[in-house]
């Protein structure tokens, strides 16, 4: 079934109507069983995988016909390990402890009074997002976990899949003696509906997730508070004394293991004093899987088959299997270029001397700075939140790879017996 057709008042009038009934609910939804409704979501979806990807093929016949791009066909389509994936994260948030209702910081006055913060809900949520339905899972488990009702927009691309998945979270939260409310999806997808989400004032937070022109038009039209996970130009710098073997492997598994992902590798950013050794290698190892490299003027002798990178496209995400390489004078000059066209999300440096990799680690500024390690690891999953439901760049209210902690605030408690204030 497509979406129906709402448009101007009437779209306005569905979606305040929809905010409305899950604001009605957020205190059944924090109080109740979230737990248990995780965990039938993971059996549900073991149950309904079929049914999930019958829906998904429909969408991806109807994406290839429209000419969707290969980065977006790539992110839109579902697998078979995709299951397991999106299982063992809903299982994983399922065992975390219950981020809500904890006092932190107890503290007794002069007076007696003990004072602390209490952590809460955010409260709804609005979620724009783009050609991946596996968000639809794990966006979700993530806002429940920490008691929050979400409001999803999907991309036209996967309505049907997105339909299929919030109809098993509305089981498993039926299961779970929760309110449906605690997930509604916009049940239109024209562009209309993303303004419509920017102007509504009954959402406490809106979170875009997609392209830079979507992220953008949400930052700049939006009424409440946005969370913005924004574009991945993410670099690995190979100093002069990395162990080059390592190096390699962290290149290719950055920029080939899954190239139309945020947490991608970008661009590789090579010591003069071993770039004479490394870059054959490189171009050798990426020619091979098939990436197109790119370089600066002092790259390019280096490399058989590289075409010169212009100025224009060092801030570039390209999603795709193509790799930008700079010859740098050193760890000053890579620190350099990396506050000049990074976007703060995720930066790492390879080397054995532990003196630039505390230097990367302290001045780079991203949501996760790695030292040999892959930029594939900065995602929620890997770093041990189960999901997550983005990867903030910006400080406000949180930086990296959101999980439930981070969709929780406190609230300030005060424990007394019968103080007054004189």
């Amino acid at each position: 079934m497509r979406e129906a057709a709402i448009q101007g008042e009437q779209l306005e009038d569905a979606l305040r109507a929809l905010a409305e009934r899950a604001r009605a609910k957020l205190p059944e939804i924090a109080k109740g069983n979230r737990d248990r409704a995780l965990l039938a979501m993971a059996r549900l979806l073991e149950e309904a995988w079929p049914e999930v990807l019958k829906a998904n093929q429909e969408d991806l016949k109807e994406a290839e016909g429209a000419g969707l791009s290969r980065a977006k066909l790539d992110r839109l389509a579902l697998k078979d390990k995709d299951l397991k994936s999106l299982t063992e994260g809903l299982r994983q948030i399922a065992a975390l402890p219950d981020p809500l209702g904890r006092i932190e910081g107890l503290s007794k006055r002069p007076n007696g009074l003990r004072v602390g913060r209490m952590r809460v809900p955010l409260g709804l949520i609005g979620f724009i997002y783009e050609a991946r339905p596996g968000a639809t899972v794990e966006a979700v488990s993530v806002a429940l976990k920490a008691g929050n009702a979400m409001l999803l927009r999907g991309g036209k691309e996967a309505f049907r899949s997105n339909q299929a998945l919030v109809s098993l979270w509305h089981r498993a939260l039926r299961e779970a003696g929760l309110p449906v409310e605690a997930v509604s999806l916009v049940p239109t997808t024209e562009r209309e509906a993303i303004l419509a989400l920017c102007r509504l004032e009954a959402l406490d937070l809106l979170i875009p997730r997609g392209g830079e022109e979507l992220i953008r038009l949400v930052q700049r039209e939006a009424r409440v508070p946005v969370l913005a996970h924004a574009k991945g130009v993410n670099h690995l710098y190979v100093d002069e004394r990395a162990d080059l073997d390592m190096a390699l492997r962290l290149a290719l598994n950055g920029k080939t293991q899954r190239p139309a992902v945020c947490n991608a590798l970008e661009a590789v950013l090579v010591h003069e004093g071993v770039a004479g050794v490394f870059l054959p290698m490189l171009e050798k190892a990426m020619r091979q899987r098939g990436v197109e490299l790119r370089a600066c003027p002092r790259a390019l002798p280096l490399l058989e088959e590289a075409v010169p990178a212009s100025e224009e496209e060092w801030d570039r995400e390209y999603l795709d299997l193509i790799l930008r390489v700079k010859v740098v004078s050193g760890l000053e000059e890579a620190l350099a270029h990396i506050a000049r066209f990074g976007s703060r999300h995720t930066e790492a440096v390879c080397t054995e001397d532990p003196r630039v990799a505390w230097r990367f680690l302290e001045e780079v500024d991203a949501s996760l700075v790695l030292w040999n390690a892959s930029t594939r690891f900065n995602d929620g999953f890997q770093l041990g939140l189960g999901a997550e439901i983005g990867i903030s760049t910006s400080k406000l209210h949180a930086y990296g790879p959101m999980g439930p902690l981070e969709l929780t605030t406190t609230k300030w408690v005060a424990l007394g017996e019968g103080q007054e204030r004189e």
